[in-house]
């Protein structure tokens, strides 16, 4: 979750589900707050561990990927988001339970994270002058990007990256900048916080409705990592490899996770 929450177009929340997982983590980020905060502390301080250090760690192998094998590495992604999505189907019981406004919500939620295809993606400049102002921005820009990044299909990384500070975060991460991290962190906790108790009232109000919409999420992050159709006979058979591993994986895991 931690390195995928780092490359814009792939979501922390997207790789949540896949892995079984997030029902869990809206539930725990909930009860910390309750009497059995101790227990959903055993849950969330060893996700919270390798959620850093995969964005220490395995964050830049990722990068690295990305930078220098985008398509197989996105189609990697592609078939890990694709096939986890029958058994989303089958956790929502979606052929009992989903009548026509189900089904429009899910519409809804894929062309909300498709269309975000057509906002800004060029990297702004690393912030090197830090005011009083700029720490506003990261705290509110950390804030809006961990809502974001809690919600399947939708990038955090790409919320930074739309508001212009994703090159700023990523660089105070790689030089240990206290300061940056320390604001951005503060509004990704306080955002987690809100968005997950949001969730998991609707979750637990509006269940297919609230799984139309997060299949619907996911379905339209496919759209925005997509990268097209490599160049190179190498490339698209490098990327049919990577996204029938992606397949393979994501139906391991959703025999694991959802049987």
């Amino acid at each position: 979750m931690g390195a995928s929450d780092v490359i814009p177009g792939v979501s922390g929340g997207t790789i949540a589900v896949m892995l079984g997982i997030y029902d869990r983590l809206i539930a725990a980020i909930n009860g910390i707050f309750s009497k059995e905060w101790k227990k959903h502390l055993r849950f969330l301080i060893p996700l919270g561990i390798g959620v850093v250090t995969s964005i220490l760690i395995l964050a830049r192998l990722i990068e690295w990927l990305f930078e220098h094998y985008p398509e197989p590495t996105q189609f990697l992604f592609m078939g890990l988001i694709i096939g986890i999505i029958p058994y989303l189907a089958k956790k929502s019981e979606m052929k009992s339970t989903f009548k026509a406004n189900h089904y429009l919500l899910l519409l809804i939620g894929a062309v909300i994270v498709a269309s975000m295809i057509f906002f800004k993606s060029e990297e702004s400049a690393v912030i090197e002058n830090i005011t009083a102002g700029t720490y506003v921005l990261l705290f509110f820009s950390g804030f809006i990007a961990s809502a974001a990044m809690i919600l399947p299909g939708i990038s955090g990384s790409f919320i930074l990256l739309i508001i212009g500070i994703y090159s700023t975060v990523i660089s105070s991460i790689s030089n240990f900048q206290l300061d940056v991290i320390f604001v951005v962190g503060i509004g990704i906790i306080l955002g987690i916080i809100v968005m997950s108790k949001l969730i998991k009232f609707f979750l637990e109000n509006y269940s297919s409705g609230t799984y139309a919409l997060i299949i619907g999420l996911v379905i339209g992050s496919i759209v925005v990592i997509y990268p097209g159709i490599p160049e190179s006979t190498s490339l698209i058979i490098a990327s049919i490899i990577t996204f029938l591993a992606g397949l393979f994986f994501a139906r391991v895991l959703g025999r694991i996770e959802y049987s």
